[in-house]
């Protein structure tokens, strides 16, 4: 990696091989619902979301007579995706859920041109099947492919007159360990690392949300540059992956 940073160069390799700036293996797969207007099963290692767009030919109630479309999600973690089982949560119940599933439809909106899509409304769902560490971002980078999908089929059938997508739209984590910068931490080494920051971008390199935060000792400035570097170069890998299955309706490159 050009210009990369020592602080990941010359550490020791993580609890599953990799390096310290390399993803999980990244699959993508496409059509995987036959009802849904658009889907994809995204894998970022072990973790395994699907991810399902679905139409409605109105929009919210508020957004009515502003010619504006309206794009959301909601996430969910199925019983038994992580170690035990866990209760069934709804997004009405606040908390985590909620906090992913707004996370999940600001970062989407961001690759939409609310305008073009018309006042109509697409829900993003995020069903985690399997958990080790990434789920929102993996749903994320799943999600954008799943409503880029559906946004394909309702202008196949002029449901949507014109494109609506103007950018990529992918999420990475990165972390502190000690003096080793990691990136995509899975759920051991999101359990117990010093820092770590949730990053979501465009294939433009323009941010739309850090989520971060010191667990144990503060991080500098320059500590916080190198993780923001390590998180671009990890979402231009995912890029790569959304545009095998999308590029052909994305104007934006990568």
């Amino acid at each position: 990696m050009t210009g990369a940073d020592p602080l990941w160069l010359n550490a020791r390799m993580r609890n599953d091989g990799r390096k310290n700036h390399q993803l999980r293996e990244i699959k993508l797969t496409p059509h995987v619902s036959e009802y849904a207007e658009g889907s994809c099963l995204v894998e970022f290692g072990k973790t395994r979301v699907l991810c399902t767009a679905s139409y409605e030919a109105k929009p919210p109630s508020w957004l009515s007579g502003t010619g504006k479309g309206w794009v959301t999600a909601e996430y969910g973690m199925l019983p038994r995706s992580t170690h035990t089982r866990m209760k069934r949560d709804k997004t009405a119940s606040g908390g985590r859920t909620q906090e992913i599933s707004r996370l999940i439809g600001r970062s989407l909106r961001a690759g939409v041109d609310l305008r073009a899509l018309g006042e109509k409304q697409i829900t993003v769902d995020c069903d985690v099947i399997n958990a080790d560490g990434g789920t929102r971002t993996a749903a994320i980078t799943g999600g954008f492919v799943a409503l880029a999908l559906a946004c394909e089929k309702l202008m196949a059938v002029s449901e949507v007159r014109s494109n609506p997508l103007t950018s990529y739209v992918a999420a990475v984590s990165v972390g502190l360990h000690g003096a080793d910068l990691l990136l995509d931490l899975n759920y051991e080494e999101d359990s117990s690392i010093g820092t770590d920051m949730n990053v979501v971008m465009t294939n433009e390199n323009k941010f739309i949300e850090i989520q971060g935060t010191a667990e144990d000792k503060p991080f500098s400035h320059e500590q916080l540059n190198a993780l923001m570097f390590l998180a671009q170069s990890g979402t231009q890998e995912l890029f790569k992956h959304q545009s095998a299955i999308v590029g052909h309706l994305i104007k934006s490159q990568i």
